[in-house]
């Protein structure tokens, strides 16, 4: 029972500052993705940057559709040589089909941007939360600032009011 306790955990690695306040978001998937061993132990060592990060679904056919995690940052390990992996390049991300294509029809019909919100390790292996999402305008941002700072004085005046 130990053993399956030991390696269960999630650690987190790194998350996405700008995905909630910039996105509506809809629903979220977990995906693995495809890394080189350079890049697995750069993110044991330092964090990525997932703050600019979007995915993109391609496909002609059912059968060809596959999803890329763009604009991501790992930055290269320090100890790596001539075979160290490129900081910025396009990483596949590993989905079910089902979940693809759903992804995939979202993306074209709804209009919806797919975008990570955090990267951690689950049981040794890295993962990628991504969040199905629509943009939010100028007004919708604000809207949710005062929401945050009305429920923020809420909070201080029943502190105030207990603490008496």
């Amino acid at each position: 029972m130990a053993e399956e306790k030991k390696g269960g955990g999630e650690k987190l690695i790194a998350s996405n500052p700008t995905a909630r306040s910039n996105y509506v978001i809809e629903e979220v998937v977990e995906a693995g993705i495809v890394l080189t061993g350079t890049e697995v132990k750069s993110l044991r060592s330092q964090t990525p940057a997932l703050k600019d990060s979007y995915v993109e679904v391609t496909g002609k056919g059912s059968n060809s559709v596959e999803a890329w995690l763009l604009n991501t940052h790992i930055g290269p390990y320090t100890h790596g040589n001539i075979w160290n992996h490129e900081p910025s390049r396009r990483r596949k991300l590993l989905l079910h089909r089902h979940q693809l294509e759903k992804l995939h029809g979202a993306t074209i019909k709804k209009g919806i941007t797919i975008v990570p919100t955090k990267m951690y390790f689950k049981k040794g292996m890295v993962k990628v939360e991504l969040a199905l999402g629509k943009g939010k305008k100028k007004g919708d941002k604000r809207e949710d600032v005062k929401k945050k700072s009305a429920q923020r004085e809420m909070d201080r005046a029943m502190k105030s009011k207990n603490s008496r």
